[in-house]
């Protein structure tokens, strides 16, 4: 019965320790900058915010991202620059987490692009 105790409790140690590692140590991070063309709140379950920004004339110019709920000023700035040339400040994380969004990019920041 210690066994199976202490394997269960080394189980949930590597499965704690991966998810830490996939939610706080980030992959890369830059900036992106673009046309705003679509930000929504989705989900039946767990609703997340998605958007894209176009960065050219071509479908393969998209930038698809998401945003985290607590970021509730990068989700008001969003709102506002909905059509107009925005510049984002992203991370990417290794892996997505399907109830934070669709995509491995979180804005961290909404700048409006004067250009």
């Amino acid at each position: 019965m210690k066994f199976f105790i202490k394997l269960l409790l080394v189980l949930i140690i590597i499965i704690a320790g991966y998810f830490s590692f996939i939610y706080f140590v980030h992959y890369s991070e830059g900036v992106r900058a673009g046309k705003l063309v679509k930000f929504s709140n989705k989900g039946v379950i767990f609703k997340t915010w998605e958007g894209e920004i176009s960065q050219g004339v071509s479908e393969s110019q998209i930038f698809i991202f998401s945003v985290e709920d607590d970021e509730k000023t990068v989700i008001k700035d969003l709102d506002r620059f909905q059509g107009k040339f925005v510049k984002l400040h992203y991370f990417e994380r290794y892996k997505k987490l399907f109830w934070l969004g669709d995509t491995n990019y979180f804005i961290t920041k909404v700048e409006a692009e004067v250009d």
